[in-house]
């Protein structure tokens, strides 16, 4: 089974609005005690049932004192409250299993269902530290609906360890709370106010001090509050509460950003059986290429950075990136980046039972240039020196090859910088009338950090040292050219940043040198020198 998708390459948020969008929520009210039973038990301990063991909570220091910040089920139906203190809740029940918190991990855990949730789709993003947003628009007929979609997630999730709720609407908000404090399930629109009726008012996402004033004034379910005038609302609560309320309710919009750049295209395979070998993997990253070939060409464009998504068996998922230093668009010249790279990276690849669905994204695109290369050959040089760069670089990484890029600023460390070959390469061709800025020679090597000079015998004012010492060694002077003065940049360095005096010198021996003073004979403080770079 294969599904595409088209997005646009500079979408960084979808706007949810009403009538037009599908939400997923899912939330995990026991995400950290599910970690360490998963740890303990196997992934599949839900389904095989629970072993005879003591409660488990986790601990954290609250207001400098050790609380419960967790708490599995079973602790939750013997009537324990987060918050608790652990000392009284060792009291009631002293078989009672306190781990502590471990909150970078529950992170890792939730990323990691984030991933997984990308099966379904590409706009995954976090809801606080125990939820997920999906954007399901348009998706859930590749699963058989929404209700079938739903199913599938939490049926996977509760084999996978996890106590997941979830709900599908048109708006977060109300996602969000059918999820959390509802029944779930699939929420259509005319059922929004319905839904949202007999909720309690925490589920509008509020503060729990403005939770507790609403309740104190009577108004314990978002039905009350639906019912009350807006005006007193606003003047005693302030504009957060309606727009809350109209955010469930699908009046107003609410961006969500999802936690990674979404594809300018994509393409991905479900495979019928598992497949675990490099050449498999080829095999099938070239035939979903090829499906992507039409929509590059229609575009008129090629891929310069690809992104292989592999989906395992047991959930876990992996991402290889590639880059091209020139617009890609055929198949075989993809799947040649990709065998580079997994030849680099397939030991650390555990395919475990096998990868159940393979994804091909186009991270970043640019016009394809389907100019004829001339009877002399040239392009068909530059093609080579492209493939050459593209290998290297998905073997060793997009940094082991560099290249100089000219800056415009005089000042010697800032005028060249070193970028990767595969990014400047496009640009490294350029037209024979261009004129690059004039500069005297510079040396072959140029220090990051200019190392300080003893200078012994200097020619005043403006002279060159006759007799210096770098690094231990005395050098005698016998040629030098200079000064040549330059300026440095006040809008970088400030208004009292010294000039630099360069003079190239060569001593006795044939060494020679790149050094500047810094400051002028005559001042209050001496000049000094410093060594900036030696020629070959």
């Amino acid at each position: 089974m294969n599904a595409n998708f088209s997005l646009s390459p500079n979408q960084t948020s979808f706007v949810l609005q009403a009538n037009n969008q599908r939400i997923l929520a899912l939330s995990f009210p026991h995400l950290p005690t599910d970690r360490i039973a998963r740890r303990r038990w196997g992934l599949s301990w839900r389904s095989k049932g629970r072993p005879e063991t003591p409660p488990i909570v986790c601990s954290g220091k609250l207001n400098n004192a050790m609380r419960l910040t967790a708490l599995d089920e079973l602790a939750e139906r013997l009537g324990l409250k987060k918050e608790l203190g652990v000392a009284e809740a060792r009291a009631m029940y002293p078989m009672l299993e306190v781990a502590e918190e471990d909150p970078a991990a529950d992170r890792r855990l939730l990323e990691a269902i984030a991933d997984w949730c990308d099966r379904y789709t590409p706009l995954v993003a976090f809801d606080g530290k125990d939820g997920l947003f999906l954007d399901i628009s348009g998706c859930a007929h590749l699963f058989g609906g929404e209700k079938a979609l739903l199913k599938d997630v939490l049926s996977r999730l509760f084999h996978m360890g996890f106590d997941a709720r979830g709900a599908i609407s048109s708006s977060p908000g109300l996602s969000w709370a059918a999820s959390r404090f509802g029944q779930g399930g699939v929420i259509e629109d005319e059922e929004t106010e319905h839904v949202l009726t007999s909720l309690p008012v925490a589920a509008l996402r509020l503060e729990g001090q403005t939770v507790d004033a609403l309740k104190k004034l009577g108004l314990k379910y978002i039905g009350d509050v639906i019912d009350a005038p807006r005006a007193p609302l606003t003047r005693r609560f302030g504009p957060e509460l309606l727009l809350r309320l109209d955010q469930a309710l699908g009046r107003e919009e609410e961006p969500v950003s999802p936690r990674r750049p979404v594809a300018s295209l994509s393409a991905e395979s479900r495979l019928i059986e598992p497949i675990g070998t490099e050449e498999q993997i080829l095999a099938v990253t070239r035939q979903v290429a090829l499906s992507l070939q039409p929509s590059l060409e229609a575009r008129g464009a090629g891929g310069r950075v690809f992104e292989l998504v592999l989906f395992r068996v047991d959930g876990r998922v992996f991402r290889i990136s590639v880059g091209a230093s020139r617009p890609l668009r055929e198949p075989k010249f993809i799947a040649g980046l990709f065998s580079e790279r997994l030849q680099a990276v397939y030991d650390d690849l555990d395919a475990g039972y096998g990868f159940e669905i393979l994804r091909l994204n186009v991270l970043r695109h640019d016009p394809f240039n389907e100019a004829q290369g001339d009877f002399e050959g040239d392009r068909q040089g530059e093609i080579s020196l492209s493939a050459f760069v593209d290998r290297v670089s998905a073997r060793l990484g997009a940094d082991c090859l560099q290249s100089f890029q000219l800056r415009e600023s005089h000042v010697p460390e800032r005028a060249v910088i070193t970028v990767p070959v595969m990014e400047s390469l496009p640009r490294r061709k350029a037209a024979p009338d261009i004129q690059l800025p004039f500069r005297q020679e510079r040396p072959l090597r140029l220090f990051a950090t200019p190392e300080p000079v003893e200078t012994i015998l200097a020619e005043v004012p403006d002279g060159p040292p006759q007799i210096f010492r770098w690094r231990r060694m005395q050098h005698q002077v016998a040629r030098s050219e200079g000064p040549e003065r330059i300026a440095m940049e006040w809008w970088i360095d400030g208004d009292e940043a010294e000039a630099r005096d360069y003079f190239r010198i060569e001593d006795e021996t044939g060494h020679r040198f790149w050094i500047y003073r810094r400051g002028f004979y005559g001042q209050e403080f001496h000049p000094r020198w410093f060594m900036h770079g030696v020629f070959a």
